[in-house]
């Protein structure tokens, strides 16, 4: 019972600082400064019971509960930092591909009479929309003001004219000159070609045309985004969550409860006493082998083990110890492989980056474009082997984050296609996709996206030019599979096994001209366990390999 009280408290506590974050990263969406901070932390602070401080360069800018005559003191370490151009996904979900929260919108917040005409246009789609199908339509408001309408679908009825309600408002054009400026200049410093921006259902900047796709488009892109809204946020604070110093809890007893309260103290110190003695005679022995092989795991020992006499308590905790000091062994030898395995992919990306900066300095290559593209490419590279390490993390921790929906696997792998058709075609690659329509399962869409692209991105690079991969999906046996199948060299039976560990690769040298981090595979498992299925790898050398990822399929929709 006690255990499960700390794990609801401990609940609660998350809770209270998620609602906090949320709470006052929305404030700095909206606000250029914290001047007027002090009623929101004071409101949060009354349903929440804690104290709430937010500090800003080093200075308290809002208090809820301060010590009169006493200075404020942080901790070493904040509860989080607030901050609407890089919000922490660890509290929060990201709904978007960058880290700057929806609720900033800038100089894209629409003025009154704009917000009119554009609901004027809405609810004469809705009319059109409900008039024509009947389907119930309902208009919601982005967090710039533009209305859109709900479900998607409802904007694309033949006959409804909705041109009029996606085009850009004067202030949104303005915002948009402004922020393409900013974008295409940073593109130019990189060397890559200008974008054209518009904005999407939700009323977000996003690129397009030809060159739109790439990480440098949506570095850039994200860059811009920052540039452009800081002015209109709240500058970065840190945020403290803590019990207010002056809490009390205050007991009024009468005397015969106390009296009451006296008595039972002392038949709890007597049966105490008594069960003590009896106890302490039965379990000294074994406390003392448990005591001496924790001194021994203390000091180094991981091989210390303790006899196990009996199955009572001491028995199963002499269980539970030797099993722990087995575990730990093992971590010990996972934790400096693991270290490993860190240091050397991360000394590569890094070593070019100081090779090419070094080559700059001494004049050997020109401090141009081409210098800058090719560092910010390991830069990438050493974010993309970073990221990789972080999802791993949350799997191994269990604090993976998922918005499971019931998603249709045909799209998914249409869109996985698309994303990656260009790479295939770099390669000489024939890419193809066939999938049931009937395949729908309860997952999450930008995960399932992930497992899908590491898979075909695998596939692509050790399939030869002139090859085929194929990415397939069916239902069967009340499941999907979803198979991923190149024509390349194949895995050998002895390496096929450990094609899904971390930092695995078929080659031995290790090196990086295939690409991959090597935690991809790694990455594909863990979030298939997560979902509740499994991924498997099969192989005849020569002949290609086909990796199968099998996940539940949604009971309502049936199965063949």
């Amino acid at each position: 019972m006690t255990a499960v009280a700390i794990r609801q408290e401990q609940g609660q506590a998350l809770a209270d600082d998620a609602k906090a974050y949320d709470a006052l990263l929305g404030y700095a969406a909206r606000h250029p400064d914290w001047s007027e901070a002090g009623a929101t932390v004071a409101a949060l602070a009354r349903g929440t019971g804690h104290r709430i401080v937010l500090t800003s360069r080093g200075r308290p800018v809002a208090d809820s509960d301060p010590e009169p005559g006493v200075p404020f003191r942080p901790p070493a370490k904040p509860t989080a930092v607030i901050d609407p151009l890089s919000v922490d996904p660890d509290l929060l979900p990201r709904s978007a591909s960058d880290r700057i929260d929806a609720r900033a919108v800038g100089p894209f917040l629409l003025p009154r009479h704009e917000r009119g005409y554009l609901d004027a246009l809405a609810s004469r789609l809705q009319s059109c929309a409900q008039r024509t199908t009947g389907a119930d339509a309902r208009i919601e408001r982005g967090p710039g003001g533009r209305p859109r309408l709900e479900p998607p679908s409802a904007s694309t009825i033949p006959g409804c004219n909705a041109t009029a309600l996606g085009e850009p408002t004067p202030t949104e054009k303005k915002a948009l000159a402004a922020l393409g400026t900013l974008v295409n200049a940073c593109l130019a410093h990189r060397g890559a070609p200008a974008v054209t921006l518009s904005l999407n259902g939700e009323g977000r900047p996003v690129a397009t045309g030809r060159w739109a796709d790439g990480p440098l488009v949506s570095s850039c892109l994200t860059t811009g985004r920052a540039e452009q809204l800081a002015p209109y946020v709240a500058p970065a604070a840190q945020l403290y969550v803590s019990t207010p110093a002056h809490a009390t809890t205050f007991f009024a007893l009468s005397p015969a409860n106390k009296a009451r309260i006296a008595g039972g103290a002392a038949l709890v110190l007597l049966v105490t006493v008594v069960a003590t003695v009896l106890a302490g005679i039965r379990l000294v022995r074994p406390l003392r082998a448990l005591t001496a092989a924790v001194q021994r795991l203390a000091e180094g020992d991981v091989s210390a083990q303790v006899r196990v006499v009996g199955g009572d308590e001491i028995g199963r905790l002499s269980v539970a110890f030797n099993s722990m000091a087995g575990r730990r062994a093992e971590l010990e030898r996972l934790r400096k492989a693991m270290v490993s395995d860190v240091a050397h992919e991360l000394r590569t990306p890094l070593s070019n980056i100081r090779g090419w900066l070094e080559a700059a300095e001494d004049g050997v290559v020109d401090n141009d474009g081409e210098l800058l593209a090719s560092v910010l490419e390991e830069a990438l590279l050493l974010q993309h082997i970073i990221d990789d390490l972080r999802d791993l993390s949350a799997a191994d921790a269990g604090e993976l984050r998922l918005s499971k929906a019931p998603v249709p696997v045909a799209d998914v792998l249409a869109q996985t296609a698309h994303a990656h058709r260009a790479d295939a075609d770099a390669s000489g690659v024939r890419l193809t996709v066939t999938a049931d329509e009937a395949a729908l399962v309860d997952a999450d869409p930008v995960r399932l996206r992930q497992m899908a692209g590491n898979l075909l991105s695998n596939a692509i690079r050790h399939t030869p030019h002139g090859g085929t991969v194929t990415l397939s999906a069916r239902v069967t046996e009340g499941s999907v599979r979803i198979d991923v199948a190149d024509t390349g060299a194949g895995i050998a039976p002895d390496e096929l096994p450990h094609v899904f560990e971390r930092f695995w690769r078929a080659e031995k040298s290790r090196s990086r001209q295939t690409g991959g981090s090597g935690l991809g595979l790694s990455i594909v498992r863990k979030l298939a366990e997560a979902h509740g299925g499994t991924v498997t790898a099969h192989s005849t050398p020569g002949a290609g390999a086909v990796f199968r990822l099998t996940l539940p399929l949604l009971p309502e929709t049936g199965g063949g």
